[in-house]
């Protein structure tokens, strides 16, 4: 086989030209028979490192004269050169261009004003007033038109409340009484009542001294029970449990019972001792607004005793049954 002697030795040359790396094991580091290219260091870089000499001379004794930096030794390296301008001790702002003020009494009074108006539990003054019931029915005897209201003025702790109630007939009061009370909260919900109660109406009025209880009782329902003692002796129990289911929002249930009794006969009254009445009554109202609100009810009333008997002497029915319309107010 012919050979092309000029192409042979060309070729020779180029490769005896090429670098040849020699792979060499020195003290468990790599190195290289010819230097590796190594780009120049920043200006950040030599601050860095310092531009140490030492490290020129730690490294030919293992790279020939070119300082290798990926085997520096740190620990030599010196630091009090290095930029800590934005670290110094001295600036409590540690470099922040914007730091923040130190707090002033102007900054404490406005995050902490002082109150205009200050609440004194007990001292403050309010009135509340209830038209529960205002109603016409139309009965055997006539055009009847009852209420009952209920309504205080005083403070969270000691308060006047007004109670009243009763009914007319053909534009004449039949019955009716009315409660000035003293009330102070005893319990959550409770209060204790004491007063004055005056009775009006057909035949003599009657006054008594009246002290009880009052609240909302587990699961809501509303409790009154008061006692009294009038003139001569006489005395008297009434007790009355009210109940509200919300059938909507607007649309309310109203659940009442009361149980009146005495301790002696009144037969100008029409009244007999021992549990005298016991009245039963549901009322459906609906709220247009929350202080106004008309409603559709039924009223049953049971007599007892000698209060029965009072009663069909004076050619009245022993119970009476009826139906009512009327409107709720509060303000």
């Amino acid at each position: 086989m012919t050979t092309n002697k000029p192409v042979l030795w060309v070729a020779i040359v180029a490769a005896l030209s090429m670098p040849v790396t020699v792979q060499a094991q020195h003290a468990g580091h790599e190195t290289h028979a010819t230097p590796r290219s190594v780009a120049p260091l920043s200006s950040a870089e030599q601050h860095a490192h310092g531009q140490h000499d030492d490290h020129t001379e730690a490294g030919d004794t293992h790279h020939g004269d070119r300082p290798e930096m990926d085997h520096a030794d740190h620990s030599q390296m010196d630091h009090s050169r290095m930029d800590h301008a934005g670290h110094s001790s001295g600036d409590p702002n540690h470099g922040l261009r914007e730091p923040i003020p130190p707090i002033t009494d102007a900054d404490r009074e406005a995050a902490f004003p002082e109150l205009q108006h200050q609440h004194k539990h007990g001292a403050s003054r309010h009135s509340f007033w209830l038209l529960d019931q205002l109603e016409v029915s139309d009965t055997s005897d006539g055009t009847e038109i009852g209420w009952e209201g209920i309504g205080w003025v005083g403070s969270d702790i000691n308060r006047l409340w007004l109670r009243s109630k009763g009914h007319a007939l053909d534009g004449s009061v039949e019955r009716g009484r009315i409660e000035a009370l003293y009330g102070r909260p005893v319990l959550p919900w409770w209060d204790v009542v004491a007063g004055v109660r005056q009775d009006f109406g057909n035949g003599p009025s009657r006054t008594w001294v009246a002290f009880g209880v009052q609240g909302l009782a587990p699961y809501f329902f509303e409790i009154e029970a008061t006692a009294y003692v009038g003139e001569s002796g006489r005395t008297a129990l009434s007790v009355e449990a009210e109940y509200e289911m919300l059938l909507t929002n607007r649309m309310i249930l109203t659940w009442a019972a009361e149980a009146n009794a005495f301790g002696k006969s009144d037969a100008e009254q029409l009244i007999g001792s021992g549990l005298s009445t016991v009245e039963f009554g549901l009322r459906l109202r609906y709220e247009l607004t929350r202080q106004f609100a008309p409603y559709i009810g039924f009223e049953r009333e049971w007599s007892y005793g000698e209060t029965t008997d009072f009663r069909e002497l004076a050619g009245h029915a022993r119970d009476d049954n009826k139906w009512v319309v009327g409107v709720r107010l509060w303000f």
